[in-house]
């Protein structure tokens, strides 16, 4: 069963179209990378998602809960991490932590359980006893998180979950978003496209409201101009020699020279589409005779899938004129 279920999603804030009839799933077991540039819409839907602001219009199911008609169910079910990490600031670690539990229906023994659980799990037992204002940007955010997992939920939205946070804590919490991923379903936002090799076991692409993409970051990343691109290095002729020979390849869409010296020349060969598969051979029967001193092929490049779908029209038109 799908625990996330978004169908036709919209959102207008006065004339502004902030959300634009987007539909995807989460199941159980996934991990949902959103990605988008700012303004793009990720925290409207995530703040519908939990039900924190009501949709223009289109339907949100939690757990097979309906959020409009049947909010309180699809809630219990969800743990949320709101963008910038906020806090009763006067309040010790271990007692926001305590009141996070206790508002959400645990007391005694399984509140107590639930607090030494999510400390463990987000490294705070250094700040167990300090109130939230004195702690770090970072360990702020490990607190907040440590709310958004107190009663172990079925749903995690997650926003920007490692903003702040050092290389190592970023580590930390990429572990833990892929352990709980294996049992929960998580949507999680990110500007830093690492985080959807590390974690995601599929990424949505949203760009003014709509959704632009949408698949596991292999698929995504066969999107890429760079996908199946071929770079060698070859010893004893020039660049125009390669061009000339090379462009003759049916499967080559362009050819750059990336490198010419005295000795040699680097280029990279670039696919037409849908022939990623059989460039590398094309490029190997073209270059017989030829002394090559490295041959390799690319991997699609997610920030170059990123900024195509995302750039505006203008900027892309500056771009290839560079």
């Amino acid at each position: 069963m799908d625990m996330i279920r978004v169908n036709n999603l919209t959102k207008f804030f006065g004339a502004k179209h902030a959300v634009d009839g987007i539909s995807f799933a989460v199941e159980r077991g996934e991990v949902l990378g959103f990605l988008g540039p700012n303004g793009a819409g990720k925290s409207t839907t995530m703040r519908m998602i939990t039900g924190f602001i009501p949709p223009t219009s289109g339907e949100i199911t939690v757990g097979g809960f309906d959020m409009l008609e049947n909010p309180l169910p699809a809630k219990r079910l969800i743990g949320y991490l709101p963008e910038n990490a906020p806090a009763y600031t006067d309040m010790t670690v271990h007692g926001f932590l305590s009141f996070a539990a206790e508002i959400r229906g645990l007391h005694g023994g399984a509140r107590k359980k639930a607090v030494s659980r999510a400390v463990e799990m987000c490294f705070l037992e250094a700040v167990l006893h300090q109130s939230v204002e004195t702690l770090s940007k970072g360990y702020r955010h490990r607190t907040c998180f440590a709310q958004s997992i107190i009663h172990d939920p079925d749903v995690l939205i997650l926003d920007e979950p490692t903003d702040g946070l050092d290389p190592n804590q970023k580590h930390e919490v990429r572990q833990l978003i892929r352990r709980m991923g294996a049992t929960k379903a998580i949507i999680f936002s990110t500007h830093i496209l690492e985080e959807v090799d590390a974690v995601c076991s599929r990424a949505v692409i949203i760009d003014r409201g709509r959704i632009v993409a949408n698949g596991t970051p292999q698929q995504l990343r066969q999107k890429s101009e760079w996908s199946g691109a071929v770079t060698l290095r070859v010893i004893g002729i020039n660049a125009a020699t390669l061009q000339q020979r090379l462009i003759q390849i049916p499967a080559a869409k362009k050819i750059t020279v990336i490198k010419e010296d005295a000795t040699s020349v680097t280029a990279r060969v670039f696919p037409q589409p849908g022939s990623n598969s059989v460039l590398a051979q094309g490029v190997a029967d073209a270059a017989q005779g030829w002394r090559i001193e490295e041959m390799h092929t690319e991997e699609g490049r997610l920030d170059e899938v990123f900024r195509s779908i995302t750039l505006p029209d203008t900027a892309k038109q500056a771009e290839a004129k560079q």
